[in-house]
This record gives C-alpha cells, sequence and structure tokens, in this order.
C-alpha cells in the first residue's frame, strides 16, 4: 500500500476573491464602494482577499491608487480575512518596491505574476522571484504563472529550485489544465500551497491536490464554492460534483469574454456601483449581460 499523500497548509484560507476595482462615475477609484464590497465578501464566505490583480484592473491603476485601495480593504475587513496585494511586474526593480510597500501597508501576502511580454528564460524568472522574496522576507508569496495573459511559463523545476526562500508559499495555477498541479506537487512537495486559478478547474483540481481557488465568481456565488469545496474535503464527492456541475454555467458566462468585464456586470446586476472597466477595457455587451442575468438566475433557483 502506497503512503498516503501529505496534505499541504492553506496560508490564505480555501477561498481567495480576486477583487474587482470599484469606479465612480468620474472613474476614479471609489474607496468607499470596494470596503464595503470586501466586508461583504468576507461574509459571503471569502477567507482571503486579493486586491489589485488581473480582475483588480492593474494594468490601468497606478501604484498610488494600488496601495490606497489595499489601505482601504486591509482596514475594512481586519482580521477577519487575509489580504493580499498584487505586486506583480515585467520589471523586477518595480515589483521589488511595490512588494515591500505592501508588506509595509499590512498585506498579509503578495501575488506576484510571471513577467508578461518580455518573456525570459527560466533561469531569469527564478531570479526575477528570488529577487523580490529576499527583499521582503517576513512577507509570504503566491506565484501566478496565467500563460495565456503573460506570454511565459514558469517551469515546476523552477519553482522547486525557488522553494529555499521560505516565504514562497503558495502558488496560483491559471495554465488552464490540471497536470500543471501534479508537476508542482511532485516538484515541490506538500510546503506549497497550490491554489486553482481557474473557476471552473477548482474541483478537478482539488482531486489532484489544490488546497483551494483564487476566484472570480465568489464575488456572486462565494458560499457556492465555498460548499463545494468543503463538500469535498469532507469526502461528500457527490454533493461536491452536483455543486461543480450547478455553477459551470456562471463560471462559463463570466467568462465569455476578458476578465473582468463580465463579474463587473454581475455586480451591477447584484445591485454594487463598481462602474465599467477602464479602457481599453469596455462594458460587457447586451447580449452577453442577458446570458449572464439567466446563469446567475438559474444558479439561484437550484
Amino acid at each position: 500500500m502506497t503512503q498516503a499523500a501529505t496534505l499541504s497548509p492553506t496560508p490564505f484560507g480555501r477561498v481567495v476573491t480576486a477583487m474587482v476595482t470599484p469606479f465612480n462615475a468620474s472613474g476614479a477609484v471609489d474607496l468607499s464602494v470596494a470596503a464595503n464590497l470586501a466586508r461583504h465578501l468576507v461574509d459571503q464566505g471569502s477567507d482571503g482577499l486579493l486586491v489589485c490583480g488581473t480582475t483588480g484592473e492593474s494594468p490601468t491603476l497606478s501604484w498610488d491608487e494600488q496601495l490606497q485601495l489595499l489601505q482601504a480593504v486591509r482596514e475594512a475587513v481586519g482580521r477577519d480575512a487575509k489580504v493580499l496585494a498584487g505586486t506583480g511586474s515585467n520589471c523586477t526593480a518595480e515589483a521589488v518596491e511595490a512588494t515591500k510597500e505592501a508588506a509595509a501597508a499590512g498585506a498579509d501576502g503578495a501575488l506576484l505574476v510571471v513577467p508578461y511580454y518580455n518573456k525570459p528564460p527560466q533561469e531569469g524568472l527564478e531570479a526575477h522571484f528570488r529577487a523580490i522574496a529576499e527583499a521582503a522576507p517576513e512577507l509570504p508569496l503566491m506565484l501566478y504563472n496565467i500563460p495565456g495573459r503573460t506570454g511565459c511559463s514558469i517551469a515546476p523545476a523552477t519553482v522547486a529550485r525557488l522553494m529555499d526562500c521560505p516565504n514562497v508559499v503558495s502558488f496560483k495555477a491559471a495554465s488552464g489544465n490540471t497536470e500543471e498541479v501534479t508537476a508542482l506537487r511532485l516538484a515541490c512537495g506538500p510546503q506549497l500551497a497550490i491554489y486553482s486559478g481557474d473557476d471552473g478547474l477548482t474541483l478537478p483540481m482539488l482531486a489532484v491536490g489544490a488546497v483551494g481557488v483564487v476566484s472570480v465568481g465568489s464575488h456572486v456565488a462565494g458560499p457556492e464554492i465555498r460548499a463545494m469545496i468543503e463538500a469535498y474535503l469532507n469526502g461528500d464527492g457527490a454533493s461536491a460534483l452536483a455543486l461543480h456541475d450547478a455553477l459551470i454555467p456562471l463560471f462559463k458566462a463570466l467568462f465569455a469574454t476578458t476578465n473582468p468585464i463580465p463579474v463587473k456586470a454581475a455586480l451591477e446586476l447584484n445591485g454594487w456601483s463598481v462602474g465599467a472597466p477602464r479602457p481599453p477595457l469596455c462594458p460587457l455587451s447586451d447580449d452577453m449581460k442577458r446570458s449572464l442575468s439567466n446563469a446567475m438566475a438559474a444558479l439561484r433557483q437550484t
């Protein structure tokens, strides 16, 4: 009989919501709505909140806006949830400074996306993440692999070499397949907490060793996503699968076009004035909004 796999820790809980950034009618960041939304998400089952990630439209936020958002969310939720800051960049020096600032501002962790556009080799990726880890040694870090957006992918062997940095504790897997989870687990061992970066793959990824999800769908289906994860962890595979099946139409509607366009529309449908995305993103089309509304209504009826 083979030995049972050792369970990984959950440094940021099971459900981490990648928060949208609310904008007011003039297009400025609305810190008041952000604070209220953060509190709501925690009440709806989020263990952690990620500010200024892709869903938070980080490419169109200034560093000052990002720091203000982090501070507003930190104050809103206190110690009731972990708060992570998206501090990644394709400039290593910029990412180092942003991560140090996030640590000083009270973040519980930082999400570091694989550098985009300049496509560094694996040696460059290792040096990039190592420099950030060494610059903020007390801040837990989540590496973020999303090759569909960055044009570059970090290999499990490279992540394994970075495990000698004590603050490299987690990984957001958004390559679109479960094999990445297995490869990371075998290369890095149980000390690396792997999170699904795709809502629709959360249940399959749990089955191969992920500990939770960095979610977009939890903006509007937090209790259902949490219930699915808990059912699986409690050995109730049938209930977990039923919830997965019920959630899939919503997830498809939320990713029918570029994130966060649909989720901002979903929040507006639920009465949250989060504003339209900043250009070059645009509001959701009427046809997609109708499909999204139908998917949300169907989930409420399950």
